[in-house]
């Protein structure tokens, strides 16, 4: 059932002819937030960045009124009376809201607008076919509300049409204009800084990481109060009573034309502390990454199982995406994605795609799993492994006829093969062993290292395909044996980490340095690149 908020979303958008009825309900299915389905919007360019901060202003006007007014003191009915009509009353000449004020106008005018002839009906206003300088305000129920007034901290953001109110003061950011304009102001910093993450700590200065190192942002420090406003000021309320009660919270955060980031807030010490990876506004591809052609392959099964496994860090989610791209574009399959959280949104090209989020739109990753064996998938992304039973239905569905990616935080092809094998208990690692080997199509492991000049990261893949010769090795437990399997497969395309570490050194990609301390074998690695600093 559609909430409070819902209805009231549906009946601004509908009524101002924003989107049809159809693509409303698809896209409050896959953002039931009010708030973050006006991101989409802005996202998928059905609505301007201006017209999304009109909308979203007088959302929650409208929102705030409701919340305000006292609940009606119901009254029984006589039990013998018959239900009678509801006289047509004037509108109160007072501004004061009172109950379901803003569903019982809308009632009232689609009633009216049904009951006189075509010819005599006036439209309603619509923003988003109006010019703005003509119209600077959307109708609902035939009432006129004043949309949007930039507040005087406001800032444009990207390809907004909003007037520009600058928030710097001798050309430093002020932190003290604590709100989601602020919030804005230092995401935009990060993202173009090329920064991977940005931390807003309390009694500190903002912090980038870029190339793995961190610098403080060059601001002023921030109060814990400043934090707290700032960070709290994107939260729908769900969000808010979900950190109040835990002081922990993970989700992504969509910020229209500025593009997503995945979010972690926490409470420590001195107050709170928010930090914002950031996504690529867009799938990028195989060769922008610089990932081995040879991993293509993968894209080509109809079953098994791939993973793609390494640190925290290590791009494991952008390469997973370019996967899914790959078969999106050219594959006329039906995809299903569990993520936790939706980082990178897949519009439907030649597949069509359903995201899935666990806590928004799933309890968890078993549970959508198990449902996806029942959904007629072609392939299933699962976001991570994270324990026996999701583990276990993964390799279900592999064996089942689906093709599954997931990952896993594990440094190479030999260990993650035992972390997969390690969740099963003793008694059935056996069967498992049997059925892995059988469904594994291969494992894809990397690392990011800093550049020497530490402005960007390189990447070390180690790549292994499921050959009958490593099949067999999985099979009998002799794992120890799989780093020769890879040393000798190097025709069919794979490569050891190690030997990605010392192409990355001769290229002058990486320094000797950073590849030694990263190696599993330092010993044979220096001795391939003696001679070289």
């Amino acid at each position: 059932m559609a909430t409070q908020a819902q209805q009231l979303f549906r009946a601004i958008v509908v009524h101002n002819k924003l989107m049809n009825e159809a693509d409303l309900d698809a896209l409050l299915a896959s953002s039931p937030d009010p708030e973050q389905a006006i991101g989409a919007m802005v996202a998928r360019k059905i609505i301007s960045a201006g017209t999304g901060s009109k909308l979203l202003a007088l959302y929650k006007g409208k929102l705030d009124k409701l919340a305000a007014q006292p609940k009606p003191v119901e009254t029984p009915a006589p039990a013998a009376a018959a239900p009678a009509a509801i006289p047509h009353q004037a509108e109160p000449e007072d501004d004061e809201p009172h109950e379901d004020t803003v569903f019982a106008r809308a009632a009232r005018a689609a009633a009216a607008a049904q009951a006189q002839p075509a010819a005599e009906s006036e439209p309603a206003e619509s923003y988003a076919d109006a010019d703005e300088e003509a119209a600077p305000t959307l109708t609902h129920g035939g009432i006129q509300e004043t949309i949007y007034k930039p507040s005087e901290n406001a800032i444009p953001l990207e390809g907004s049409e909003e007037a520009e109110v600058d928030v710097f003061v001798d050309g430093r950011l002020n932190v003290n204009l604590a709100g989601r304009h602020l919030l804005h102001a230092l995401l935009k910093m990060a993202r173009e800084a090329g920064a991977s993450d940005l931390h807003i700590k309390s009694g500190a200065k903002p912090i980038v990481r870029k190339a793995s190192a961190l610098h403080d942002l060059d601001v002023d420090v921030m109060t814990p109060a400043a934090v707290e406003a700032t960070l709290k000021s994107c939260l729908t309320e769900t969000q808010r009573r979900t950190y109040e009660k835990t002081n922990d919270l993970d989700f992504c955060y969509d910020a229209g034309p500025l593009g997503r980031f995945r979010t972690s807030y926490l409470h420590q010490l001195r107050g709170m502390d928010g930090i914002f990876r950031i996504i690529p506004s867009r799938v990028q591809s195989f060769e922008e990454l610089r990932l081995p052609e040879a991993i293509k392959r993968f894209c080509d099964f109809r079953q098994g199982i791939i993973l793609i496994t390494g640190p925290k860090a290590s791009g494991k989610t952008t390469t997973m995406a370019a996967f899914i791209d790959l078969i999106n574009s050219t594959r006329a399959e039906h995809i299903i994605t569990v993520e936790d959280p939706i980082e990178f949104v897949h519009p439907c090209k030649k597949a069509h795609v359903n995201q899935r989020e666990v806590g928004a739109h799933t309890e968890s990753f078993s549970n959508a799993l198990r449902a996806a064996l029942r959904e007629a998938p072609d392939v299933i992304m699962v976001g991570e492994m994270r324990d026996l039973e999701t583990t276990s239905l993964a390799i279900t569905a592999a064996e089942t006829g689906h093709l599954v990616f997931a990952t896993l935080h594990t440094p190479d092809a030999v260990r993650t093969i035992g972390r997969v094998l390690d969740v099963f208990p003793p008694e059935e690692q056996s069967q498992i062993r049997a059925m892995f080997s059988e469904s594994l199509r291969g494992i894809v492991s990397q690392l990011l290292i800093p550049s020497p000049d530490g402005t960007h990261m390189e990447l070390a893949t180690e790549i292994m395909f499921n050959t009958p010769a490593i099949g067999n090795i999985i099979r009998e437990n002799r794992t120890y044996q799989l780093r020769a399997s890879i040393q000798t497969g190097k025709k069919l395309g794979m490569l050891l980490l190690d030997e990605s570490l010392i192409n990355l050194v001769k290229e002058k990609r990486i320094s000797k340095a950073e590849a030694l301390t990263r190696s599993d074998n330092p010993t044979w690695v220096e001795k391939e690149l003696t001679g070289l600093t």
